[in-house]
């Protein structure tokens, strides 16, 4: 795991108005942030005395950054998949070492997951909703701090929450808003909010694999959330194409749809409520684990 680089954007600067730094998390040796959370959750086990078995659910950096941590501290680990997961990211995980499950759906790997772990007595580890993952997430904002005391913004994708939940607690008491960026074709958190508790969704395609999906009926995410994040932005999938092809081109910087999110929202100024500035903005970009084939597509 590395403390990666923040790195400003002249581009970015330019069209939000504001000084706009990227967290580059795809320099991490999974090539996606999750691999922060795994190992936090990895080093827990070994605390709490090594279990024989674990079992998660990943769209797919999860699960690469998991088997990453496992492989290195000798845990046996299964790993739930959708069947839409990047092959990118699946033959990462087996790569390493895991057993790889698949299911239909993001949904159903979770549900798949759980229900393995209590049949086999392993240990499941939620991709989102667990202390440890959410604490080790949180390192990125801790970082971000260090190296920019100044930021008031910090702009993170936000599929199962545990990310931006880790990036809220880690700001708290300081004057740092903290927002999520969600896509259309999967936003449970904006709709949850506004009902004022979990609802479920219909799931609709979208380029960004990583942040599609449910919210587990009992996540903590929801209330950190909730409680902590400044607000929830919604940006479209042909911002997400145009921010992956605007930081290629302009940034020369692999990332996948769901770290185009961020980006995404400070282009189209859905980062901020309208009349409102920020002077220090950072923008997490998540991931680079794009499949080649779709990335030509988009460029």
């Amino acid at each position: 795991m590395l403390r990666t680089p923040l790195r400003r954007s002249a581009w970015l600067s330019s069209i939000a108005g504001a000084d706009v730094y990227l967290k580059l998390e795809t320099l991490q040796p999974s090539f996606s942030y999750k691999i922060r959370g795994a190992w936090n959750a990895v080093l827990s086990l070994e605390k709490s005395g090594t279990p024989p078995t674990v079992v998660t659910a990943s769209a797919g950096n999860h699960g690469r950054g998991f088997a990453h941590a496992a492989a290195a501290a000798g845990l046996r680990l299964r790993v739930y998949v959708p069947a839409t997961a990047p092959r990118i990211k699946v033959d990462a995980i087996s790569a390493e070492g895991a057993d790889v499950r698949t299911t239909a759906t993001y949904d159903d790997a979770e549900t798949a997951a759980k229900e393995d772990a209590r049949r086999s007595g392993a240990v499941y580890v939620s991709p989102y909703s667990h202390p440890d993952v959410i604490a080790g997430a949180g390192t990125v904002a801790l970082e971000i701090l260090q190296d920019l005391p100044g930021v008031d913004t910090i702009v993170v994708p936000v599929g199962g929450g545990g990310l931006v939940s880790g990036v809220a607690i880690a700001c708290q008491g300081r004057n740092v808003a903290v927002v999520g960026v969600e896509v259309e074709a999967s936003c449970p958190f904006t709709r949850s909010l506004a009902a004022g508790r979990i609802v479920s969704i219909t799931v609709g395609p979208t380029l960004a694999d990583g942040l599609a999906g449910n919210l587990d009926p009992d996540t903590i995410t929801f209330e950190i959330v909730r409680q902590r994040v400044a607000r929830i932005a919604v940006v479209s999938e042909e911002a997400l194409r145009a921010a992956i092809r605007g930081v290629v081109r302009e940034e020369r910087l692999i990332i996948e749809a769901a770290a185009a999110a961020g980006v995404a929202a400070v282009m189209t100024g859905r980062d901020r409520p309208q009349g409102e500035r920020s002077q220090r903005v950072a923008v997490v970009l998540s991931g680079a684990n794009i499949d080649p084939d779709k990335l030509r597509e988009i460029i």
